[in-house]
């Protein structure tokens, strides 16, 4: 792959553009001939290992290569990395994020040689049928260590395995677990066999890295904010003494740990799934203990200027329709509109922002620095530090996308221009949330600040990554005393150790890790197995391998000749259909904290997750299939696991849409809204898009409309009588005829929808339509439209009908024996036809 010369000699590597490093080399080599995972400290060239990979493969095994970054930012600057880099055509390296519309990337993806993309946008992709991973030959994951629970990168990894025809997966991070049962995990997740490491301690490494210092700054808090803390913290006393009464905790306190708090979630939803009232009554009360001790927090630790931010969406959520009873009760009490009120009137300074200030007084005054990076978890801290510091220095902010209530974000033009600035030398200080802490390609800087204790060891590491890699820095963190922030130096000077000497431990253990995820993914042989393998969930199977189950549907398909005129299927024929489609992917869901919405920690996935795809109007099923059977998603299901676990079933082709209504259409017919036991409830009280009106819109548009209920207790979701939903149950089965269906669980409503629509295409000869199409029809469109919904028999006998009789028109008239000519057309359809057409109305 390389010479002895000062550069690198490769036919796809500009000529001496990249430095020789012999350890770049020797990992390069390592991941060329196995699924691997590299791991190298920030700033010493994990991307060139992976492009040395790419290259070696392009120029061996050709197909394309796949680069997969979690943020927009990460993806532009791979991307411009990569075509200085290779003498790859400009516009055969192609980006796709969510600015790039759906049908414009289905288009670049089929001529690109190296796609680099965020990953929400290719797991939308895969879902949406829109690429094929077949001739991917390298698959990298960048910041691979989030490759946890249902981020995307693992569903990329499994269908990667299960699709490409010679895969072969490149991992990288500089900090890819707290301890070896995590590094496992992401091996696991992403069917990484070969673990890499080097560290700095290794002689190849550390000629290019520096010493970086570590200093710990204690600040007081003056009276005023203690005052607004104390009295939040009176009223967190309050609703503890609530929880206590109840059960669920002994203690008052409103220093109590997370732990803590969870364990008291925990019992609560114990309580509610045994149907006790008390369990309702005291979520609530736990929530509301959860917003005070954010408030606390950002008093605490950030400014009291974000206290005031988070106070105003506070009360805006309390005056908003469907307001949650915690939000009310918690705005309405006396000592929080206290500390709201000495909130406002405070036009002093947090102690951090002068401690701030001196620092970089020091720094790029003093020591005649030229860089510095101030980190701050809190987008409303990060504007706030900018408005105070920009009177003495050259200061930007730099922040995620994602617009929030109050906060405005960066686009990602904005975003680049300012780190162009940065390099160039525009301005001295960044002040970032952590949208730049993963491998973004930020300047070195002589200080690196840390407004707040960093509890978790991955995001501080690569926080320090951005200093000492050319020359000596420094690494400040700043803490208040007598707070959390005291609790989250401690954690995070724990975490750092054990993370310093987990990977020293890595490095050694690297056979024993191997030897445990030597089976790759979850045992790369198991996408092989049949769909009708119940044990646990598996991606797309081999094309040779349908099993006995498929040729028993097959029998079944094959007996019902003509699907009109036949008897529904017996029991047995739906037992085939579910074993045929019945693979049970794992119930997994995730809950979020409520952070009021000011913290920027979630920044990285805001930027990814706006696909382009919408459409206000929304369709119906804009498309058919040649083979297999089509489900058509709504968008808005990608939260859900069931679009992903629907992708990877054999015989079911996916398909993303914006529908007008419905979430899943499953045949000209049959339209789906799946609703979670608690949003049904809570659709029957929005007033702005009511249950009713949703079913109705859906009613309207398909002949076989069907309601999913997701989820078990359903009469305890909120202080509702149940006989309230009885009647709306009712409602929606008598008055709209509506079928409303229950299934337990995510994995029981993808079997379900999975099993009505193989029964509607493969048994019922039926295919997805237009029907409830917004948009503009052609006439022959129309045309079928009008004929299929006559007596319900559907697009395919539409079209015979109006092929051989030549219009509507002569459809309508037609006698019953020119109706039975038609192909398709038996006795029953016929008379129906006739029935509808010639009968009176009434």
């Amino acid at each position: 792959m390389a010479t002895e010369a000062a550069g690198i000699d490769h036919p796809l590597l500009v000529d001496d553009f990249l430095q020789r490093r012999r350890y770049q080399l020797q990992l390069a080599d390592a991941a060329r001939d196995a699924h691997t995972l590299v791991c190298l400290p920030t700033g010493l060239g994990k991307t060139t290992v992976s492009l040395l990979v790419t290259a070696e493969r392009l120029h061996a095994a050709g197909g394309k290569a796949l680069f997969l970054a979690p943020t927009k930012p990460l993806v532009q600057q791979h991307a411009e990395f990569y075509r200085e880099a290779l003498t790859i055509p400009d516009e055969e390296i192609v980006v796709f994020t969510g600015d790039v519309k759906p049908d414009d990337r289905a288009a670049l993806w089929a001529d690109a040689r190296i796609v680099i993309a965020t990953p929400q946008v290719v797991e939308n992709d895969l879902v949406g049928n829109r690429i094929s991973l077949r001739d991917v030959t390298h698959l990298t994951f960048d910041e691979c260590h989030r490759a946890t629970g249902e981020y995307a990168y693992v569903y990329i990894a499994e269908r990667y395995h299960a699709d490409a025809a010679d895969p072969l997966v490149t991992g990288m991070s500089a900090s890819p677990g707290g301890d070896t049962e995590e590094i496992e995990t992401v091996c696991t997740n992403l069917g990484l066999r070969n673990v890499e490491v080097m560290t700095e301690g290794d002689a190849d490494v550390s000629e290019y890295t520096h010493d970086t210092d570590v200093r710990w700054i204690e600040v007081e808090l003056p009276p005023e904010v203690l005052a607004i803390r104390d009295a939040l913290n009176e009223v967190i006393s309050d609703r503890l003494e609530t929880l206590k009464s109840l059960g669920v905790t002994n203690s008052t306190n409103p220093d109590l740990s997370q732990r803590d708090l969870n364990g008291m979630r925990g019992t609560l939803r114990k309580m509610m799934d045994a149907d006790n009232s008390d369990g309702y009554k005291g979520m609530s009360v736990h929530a509301e203990v959860m917003k005070l001790r954010r408030a606390v927090e950002l008093v605490e630790t950030q400014s009291v200027e974000s206290v005031r931010r988070y106070f105003e969406r506070q009360r805006n959520a309390a005056r908003s329709s469907g307001a949650s009873k915690a939000s009310q009760r918690m705005i309405a009490d006396p000592a929080v509109r206290r500390a709201m009120r000495e909130a406002e009137s405070f036009d002093g300074l947090h102690p951090k922002f002068s401690q701030a200030r001196i620092l970089l007084a020091e720094t790029l005054g003093i020591n005649d620095g030229e860089r510095a990076i101030l980190f701050t978890e809190s987008r409303d801290t990060a504007e706030a530090l900018v408005d105070f510091l920009e009177t003495s220095f050259e200061v930007r902010k730099f922040v995620g996308q994602g617009d929030k209530e109050g906060s405005d974000g960066m686009t990602q033009k904005q975003q680049q221009e300012t780190l162009d600035a940065f390099r160039a030398g525009e301005f001295e200080v960044l002040v970032s949330t952590s949208v730049a802490e993963e491998g973004l390609d930020v300047p070195e800087v002589d200080l690196v600040c840390f407004y707040e204790p960093v509890p978790t060891a991955i995001r501080s590491i690569q926080r320090k990554g951005r200093t000492g890699r050319q020359a000596s820095g420094e690494v400040v963190v700043l803490m208040a005393k007598d707070t959390r922030d005291e609790a989250f130096f401690w954690i995070s000077r724990r975490r750092e150790k054990r993370m310093e000497s987990e990977l020293s431990e890595l490095k050694a253990a690297t056979d024993e890790i191997e030897s445990r995820v030597g089976d790759g993914q979850a045992g790369l042989d198991a996408f092989a197995t049949s769909a009708g393998d119940e044990e646990k969930p598996t991606a797309r199977p081999a094309e040779n391998g349908s099993g006995a189950a498929d040729a028993a549907a097959d029998d079944v398909a094959t007996a019902d000749v003509s699907a009109d005129d036949s008897e529904d299927p017996a029991l047995t024929d739906f037992a085939a259909e579910v074993r045929n489609g019945g693979k049970d992917g794992g119930d997994a869901g995730a809950e979020a904290g409520d952070d009021g919405g000011d913290s920027d920690s979630n920044d990285n996935s805001e930027d990814d997750e706006a696909d382009g795809d919408s459409d206000e109007n929304g369709v119906v099923a804009t498309a058919g299939v040649d083979e297999g059977v089509e489900v058509v998603i709504d968008q808005r299901e990608l939260d859900s696991s069931i679009a992903k676990d629907l992708s990877t079933r054999d015989g079911l082709v996916t398909r993303l849409e914006t529908l007008a209504v419905g979430d899943y259409v499953l045949s000209d017919r049959v339209a789906v809204e799946r609703k979670s036991a608690a949003d049904f409830v809570d659709s029957m009280l929005d007033s702005d898009r009511s249950l009713f009106e949703q079913v109705g819109e859906l009613s309207r548009a398909y002949a076989r409309p069907i309601v999913i209920v997701e989820g078990e207790n359903l009469y305890g979701q909120r202080d509702i009588d149940p006989n309230a939903i009885r009647g709306a149950l009712s409602a929606l089965a008598v008055d709209f005829g509506v079928s409303v269906l229950r299934t337990e669980s995510e994995a029981d409503t993808t079997a379900l929808l999975a099993t009505i629509a193989r029964r509607e295409q493969e048994t019922r000869d039926r295919e997805v339509s237009l029907h409830g199409e917004k948009t503009t029809k052609t006439r022959a469109e129309q045309q079928e439209y009008v004929v299929s919904s006559i007596a319900d028999i559907g697009p395919i006998t539409a079209r015979a009908l109006l092929e051989h009789l030549g219009s509507v028109e002569a459809v309508m008239t037609a006698e019953r024996e020119e109706l039975l000519e038609v192909d398709g057309v038996g006795a029953v359809t016929a008379d129906r036809i006739r029935e509808v057409v010639g009968s009176p109305y009434e």
